[in-house]
């Protein structure tokens, strides 16, 4: 079957009508309504979600070209949210689609609703370049519209504050033993906080307890944020210093922070136990004073001869006891005691003029 030139040419006509796009260039947007470009987003997880929780926002672009630079994505302001773009790189990848190679880039916003309510995301502006074939295109076109709700459970509805992520713990660590203190020592104290999907402007603040006789200084917070194979982690580090400005007993109270579960749906309670400071006054003796006091080297020879001496005794009693008067043996005994006694006594007079009027 031979065609004419009149069909031949209609035939041309047509071929260029569906691919005039690529084969003589088109706008962004032509190419959006063409089915060449495609944008789509969603939200993860869209059901179950709590204040302070992180969502993610992940818009797809798609075109069966190419892209030729780089996409830009215009943030937009929700009152109630906090959107972010932690990401500076789009997750490329490519995938067969009607037996058309397709290329993808996936980019993901982090979103941190600040309250409970329903929320809507207006279309976000794309500023994309992409290949038509002779040409680029380039402009700017937008994602669709997004609704999600954020709640709050019934447990949660009277714990106040709390952090919302999969992971997340609450340590205390002291740099010094805090036994025997006396006025005029420092110590540090840090309290660390780390959760993941969290920012660490999140994470709860250390609130420092005021206590007439120990100073405190507390060092600005220390705010760390990393990503670990797409996984967010958060630290936020507080460091307290001490001063003890005069004896006494001094308590840094316990503590008591909410974690929302995100994985679980449960809240659990951590805390940070109460901490018991007590500072002995100048000259008084510490309980480990006391204790170390009996136990001096000239106290520990004088135990160890006393019972060398209680050992003989004890021994001669029972080999003479029998041969022995009860009157001399009871003698000799009280003179041993006596003796073991001056043993004990203090190596320096406890007056300055023993025997004088002063004692009287």
């Amino acid at each position: 079957m031979k065609c004419s030139a009149h069909s031949l040419g209609l035939c041309l006509l047509l071929l260029a009508t569906c691919y005039w796009p690529m084969a003589w260039g088109a706008s962004i947007e032509e190419l959006q309504a063409s089915g060449h470009l495609r944008i789509g987003s969603s939200i993860t997880p869209d059901t179950r979600i709590v204040p302070g929780q992180r969502v993610l926002l992940i818009l797809e672009i798609a075109t069966d070209t190419w892209f030729t630079g780089g996409t830009r994505i215009v943030i937009p302001e929700v009152p109630g949210l906090v959107i972010l773009q932690t990401d500076q790189f789009a997750s490329n990848a490519s995938e067969s689609r009607e037996g058309q190679t397709w290329v993808i880039q996936r980019w993901t916003l982090d979103v941190f609703p600040q309250r409970a309510g329903d929320f809507t995301v207006e279309p976000i502006a794309l500023q994309l370049q992409v290949n038509t074939g002779e040409a680029d295109a380039k402009g700017e076109l937008y994602s669709p519209r997004l609704q999600f709700s954020v709640a709050i459970p019934d447990s949660l509805a009277e714990a106040g504050q709390w952090v919302a992520a999969p992971a997340f713990t609450v340590t205390q660590t002291f740099d010094r033993s805090l036994d025997d203190l006396v006025a005029g020592d420092a110590f540090e104290q840090q309290v660390v906080f780390e959760a993941s999907d969290v920012l660490a402007m999140m994470l709860p603040s250390y609130a420092v307890d005021r206590q007439a006789g120990l100073a405190a200084y507390p060092a600005p917070p220390e705010l760390d944020n990393s990503a670990n194979r797409g996984q967010a982690q958060a630290r936020r580090s507080v460091k307290v210093s001490y001063v003890v400005e005069q004896p006494g007993q001094y308590r840094l109270p316990a503590r008591d922070y909410y974690w929302w579960n995100t994985e679980l749906g449960e809240l659990a309670l951590l805390s940070l136990p109460e901490t018991r400071i007590d500072v002995a006054a100048v000259g008084v003796p510490s309980k480990s004073d006391s204790v170390a006091a009996l136990f001096t080297p000239r106290l520990l020879l004088v135990y160890s001869i006393s019972l060398i001496a209680l050992t003989v005794v004890l021994r001669l009693a029972y080999i003479y006891g029998s041969r022995l008067p009860w009157a001399k043996t009871s003698v000799q005994l009280t003179a041993l005691f006596r003796r073991w006694r001056s043993l004990l006594k203090p190596a320096l007079a406890t007056q300055l003029n023993p025997g004088s009027s002063a004692e009287d």
